[in-house]
């Protein structure tokens, strides 16, 4: 049996949870963080134990990996090398948030093994983040990033988010304009989208906040020109890279590559299956003690869904799609491309400019 090739951890722990965030997250505890993290790497044994593991990319995501004590994130890392063949091992990510990260931490992480870290920064703007809800400031996320580039990190990518309630123009590409100066290898730029079950989702409901979509526009084509103009390629629609600095995990899970997903909530890919782990950490963690499966849901991944998520991701990425992929909306296709929307890149197409504005409606011409 072919080896899984990329893995994915979620550690639910947060210093705080943000009004817009929809992942699972919660505020750990040191005694309930050292059991969660026991589970974690009983869970990977379970898997090894069934088809072998031999990571390209491994993916530490949350929540906040470094919310975890340096003991603690030592302990987990120590013990997944200890489990892991790493020698085909290309990238190592692990998310982290400015107010968690102090030098002890970043030598950590450089020492184990870690090649790319992917800083929650959001904005620089004070305002901005006290609107966000972050527990950071903008002092504190470019000592974090000097701190991270000092340690050797090789790669690290600054998550930003645009279209914040009382964010102007301005103030967005003056967060740009930083970014870009630091020197940052890969940029995020998330514009805000308000999910139910969120305190930012009540507020627009309640109608306290408002979308804008002319300013939404207006400042996903400023961040288009801006990184850009700086060198960034346009991978996909919410990220940018130097060349090289690509995010290799999160390709391969736009081609829809095969992954394994540990920890509550996280989901796996594989067999033609996909599976999601129970959404509570003390009911994942007793289950995996208990030595049973952590999977609360499972679901059967025919042909006609694996052709619309590759179509949704396709559409998002430069490179776009075969056009043997869409030959059943030829007629789509055409009028897209005759509208300005897609455009042909030898036997493929992909959004033009205009069509990264509108891509969800584009996708739905597919679905």
């Amino acid at each position: 049996m072919a080896p899984i090739e990329h893995l994915y951890l979620h550690i639910p722990f947060c210093p705080k949870l943000c009004p817009y965030c929809c992942f699972f997250v919660e505020e750990g505890s040191r005694n309930k963080n050292r059991a969660f993290l026991d589970a974690l790497l009983a869970e990977l044994d379970a898997h090894a134990a069934l088809r072998p593991v031999r990571p390209k990319t491994v993916y530490l995501g949350g929540g906040t990996p470094t919310a975890l004590l340096a003991d603690q994130l030592e302990y987990l890392l120590s013990g997944l090398r200890e489990r892991l063949p790493l020698d085909s091992l290309v990238e190592w990510t692990v998310e982290a948030n400015p107010a968690t990260v102090r030098p002890e931490k970043a030598r950590l992480l450089k020492d184990a093994g870690v090649t790319r870290v992917s800083l929650g920064v959001q904005s620089w703007n004070d305002a901005t983040l006290k609107t966000l809800g972050r527990v950071h400031s903008g002092a504190q996320a470019r000592t974090t990033f000097d701190t991270l580039q000092k340690a050797g990190l090789p790669a690290v990518n600054i998550d930003l988010m645009f279209s914040v309630p009382g964010q102007t123009a301005g103030q967005w590409e003056a967060d740009l304009n930083e970014t870009i100066a630091i020197g940052s290898q890969h940029v995020s730029a998330y514009c805000l989208t308000y999910e139910e079950d969120t305190e930012y989702f009540r507020k627009l409901t309640g109608g306290q906040f408002r979308q804008d979509e002319e300013l939404d526009a207006r400042f996903f084509e400023l961040t288009m020109d801006r990184l850009g103009e700086a060198g960034y390629r346009h991978y996909e629609i919410s990220n940018h890279a130097r060349a090289g600095f690509e995010s290799a995990h999160n390709e391969a899970c736009w081609e829809g590559r095969e992954y394994l997903g540990l920890g509550p909530s996280a989901f796996s890919t594989l067999s033609g299956e996909r599976v999601q782990n129970v959404c509570d950490t003390a009911e994942y963690t007793r289950r995996i003690q208990a030595g049973e499966s952590a999977a609360a849901t499972r679901e059967a991944l025919d042909e006609a869904t694996l052709r619309k998520e590759r179509i949704a991701f396709g559409l998002r990425r430069e490179v776009g799609l075969e056009r043997s992929t869409l030959a059943p909306w030829s007629g789509e296709v055409a009028h897209l491309e005759q509208i300005g929307l897609l455009e042909p890149v030898g036997d493929r197409v992909r959004l033009t400019r205009r069509g990264k504005m509108l891509a969800d409606s584009v996708g739905e011409a597919f679905m």
